[in-house]
């Protein structure tokens, strides 16, 4: 398979700048695996699509401010994007511009943190020591930026926006999409309904914007993101399945969770653990734990369309996103939503 084979040509105006309010009211479209068959909806509306037995699997990813702004001793201004924290103190970090910053730089931010470059890490990253007063997450809360994507451009006006109403764990670069459509509301439908959830934790990391630079997808080195699945989430999937329900996973990364998770144990049943996982789902994997997914539309040529390939069909999944462009759906992080089932 080729890189080129999930290419779509995207209007520029239909990538969304904003998240929409209410969250829920977002466009829904839910595609029949079976057909193929398209029906437009409302987010609002997604339990017409879930029945009484089924399980949502959702990630409690949380994402925080990572993005920071300071000055080095120098004068000159420099921004940091905490990638990943190696010890109390001491994070990896993504630096522009990464010349002005060799081993020995001193950053501050606002006054209230600053940071010391201790090394080169892999491929250009920094290994920054920091010094700070009180409670690292909350100076980060006052001074850092939500690490949005490249391809939104507007500032988010509440960070929160940026998270799903039922983020925990803190840990992500990036959030989980799927989930920023979920509202209290809807979730006392989907109770009502007799649709039962659970939680996966994987810590989205930046990884997930990168590009496929090679033209032969299977020579894509995907990167590798942590997950924990809890004995609760474990023992509602074995009921779920043992009841004759579906799976459902909101999101790709819940998705990537359950799959990595299954293909552990020789027979695909899931159970509690936490590790790795660097799984790359492409047309021809065959699943072995979700029935459905709920995901928001995505990057041309990226892993994540990619992997919605692989569970809808290549050909109808480019067919579906046509049709979006078509009726003018809003795409990507901020954008609306589709439900396979």
């Amino acid at each position: 398979m080729q890189k080129k084979d999930f290419y779509y040509d995207l209007p520029q105006e239909l990538i969304a700048q904003t998240p929409i309010e209410p969250r829920d009211s977002s466009r829904l479209m839910k595609i029949n695996r079976a057909t193929g068959e398209i029906v437009h909806d409302r987010f609002y509306n997604i339990c017409d699509y879930l029945e009484k037995g089924d399980l949502l699997v959702m990630n409690d990813s949380k994402v925080f401010p990572a993005r920071l702004y300071g000055v080095k001793d120098t004068g000159a201004a420099v921004e940091f994007l905490l990638l990943k924290q190696l010890s109390e103190g001491v994070w990896e970090v993504m630096v522009r511009p990464g010349k002005r910053l060799p081993v020995g730089s001193k950053v501050d931010f606002s006054g209230l943190m600053s940071a010391e470059i201790t090394d080169i890490a892999e491929g250009g990253n920094r290994i920054a020591k920091f010094t700070y007063d009180g409670v690292f997450y909350e100076i980060l809360d006052r001074i850092g930026q939500m690490p949005l994507p490249p391809y939104i451009t507007e500032k988010l006006a509440d960070k929160q926006r940026y998270n799903t109403i039922y983020s925990n764990e803190l840990g992500s670069a990036a959030a989980p999409t799927a989930g920023l459509h979920f509202t209290e509301q809807v979730f006392d439908k989907v109770k009502e309904k007799g649709v039962d959830t659970a939680f996966v934790t994987l810590h989205v990391g930046l990884g997930t914007f990168r590009p496929v630079k090679e033209d032969d997808i299977l020579k894509h080195k995907m990167h590798v993101e942590h997950f924990s699945i809890p004995q609760e989430t474990a023992d509602k999937i074995k009921e779920c399945k043992a009841r004759g329900g579906r799976v459902i996973a909101v999101g790709t990364t819940s998705c990537r969770t359950l799959e990595a998770a299954a293909g552990l144990s020789e027979n695909g049943e899931i159970t509690a653990c936490s590790s790795d996982t660097g799984i790359f789902i492409y047309p021809g994997y065959e699943f072995k734990c979700i029935d459905g997914l709920i995901t928001n539309f995505h990057l041309p040529e990226s892993t994540l369309i990619m992997l919605v390939s692989a569970f809808l069909g290549r050909d109808r999944t480019l067919a579906a996103y046509q049709t979006a462009i078509e009726e003018k759906y809003r795409f990507f992080s901020f954008g609306d939503s589709m439900i396979i089932i």
